[in-house]
């Protein structure tokens, strides 16, 4: 017993103290692989916790503007009272009721004012109804002009004639008689061919659609400008307009 005197020793020890209580040794090991354990069973919720992205509600309108209303004014010249006085219910109409704003005409400033307020949901609606309104101010028909309004990626494009070629006279006045054809027929194939609505306002060119479109348009108006025979563009149009057909 000498020998082996350490155990001996604290087994005489562990006797002589309380035996009632007796406390559990854990073992290292058995502590350890637990704690692995608990690790991989761990690891696959934290890597779904750490996957899911923050869910935000949307914000309406109103909170997006920091609940200000804002306002666009569109001046209406004076010889576009009489069709704005007559198609009023058609412009009214949908800015309203599709795009939730409010709408007036001064009749003092001779502005038509666009407005917004809580019913409005997208923050984009205050720039199309003011392009809109702006659209059929330039002389474009209430129903071309509403394309902008329902469909995206629809522009606006205004040039003057002497921006191309600096004309005067009747030389100005042949080049916006060879844009416009006898009875307006180079204007409407122009239309057709390339999609796309154009007004003729005195010297002033205004190009409704889409950025593609209105640039095949507005090439071909000045190719006519600068003098190219209308056969000589229809053809030029109609190859360019058939190898965008042919991309799309």
């Amino acid at each position: 017993l000498g020998a082996a005197g350490n155990p001996l020793v604290s087994a005489t020890v562990d006797c002589e103290g309380d035996t009632d209580t007796f406390e559990k040794v854990k073992s290292k090991r058995s502590h350890k692989r637990k704690r692995d354990a608990a690790e991989v069973d761990m690891r696959p919720e934290e890597t779904v916790v750490a996957a899911k992205r923050p869910q935000f509600p949307a914000l309406s309108g109103d909170q997006l503007t920091g609940g200000t209303a804002e306002m666009r004014r569109v001046p209406v010249p004076a010889h576009r009272y009489s069709p704005l006085k007559e198609n009023w219910m058609k412009i009214f109409t949908p800015i309203v009721e599709h795009l939730q704003l409010q709408v007036r005409f001064n009749l003092k400033t001779r502005n038509v004012e666009i407005k917004t307020c809580r019913e409005t949901s997208d923050i984009g609606a205050l720039t199309r109804a003011a392009d809109f309104v702006k659209a059929f101010v330039l002389g474009f028909q209430v129903e071309d002009a509403l394309a902008l309004i329902r469909l995206d990626e629809l522009f606006l494009e205004t040039f003057e004639v002497t921006d191309v070629k600096p004309l005067k006279g009747d030389h100005l006045s042949r080049a916006i008689g060879r844009i416009a054809g006898k009875g307006g027929k180079t204007k409407f194939t122009i239309e057709n061919v390339t999609k796309t609505r154009i007004v003729l306002a005195d010297t002033k060119v205004h190009i409704l659609g889409s950025f593609q479109n209105i640039k095949m348009a507005r090439t071909a108006i000045c190719n006519l400008i600068l003098g190219s025979p209308p056969s000589k563009v229809y053809g030029n149009i109609r190859a360019v307009a058939s190898r965008a057909a042919e991309r799309f």
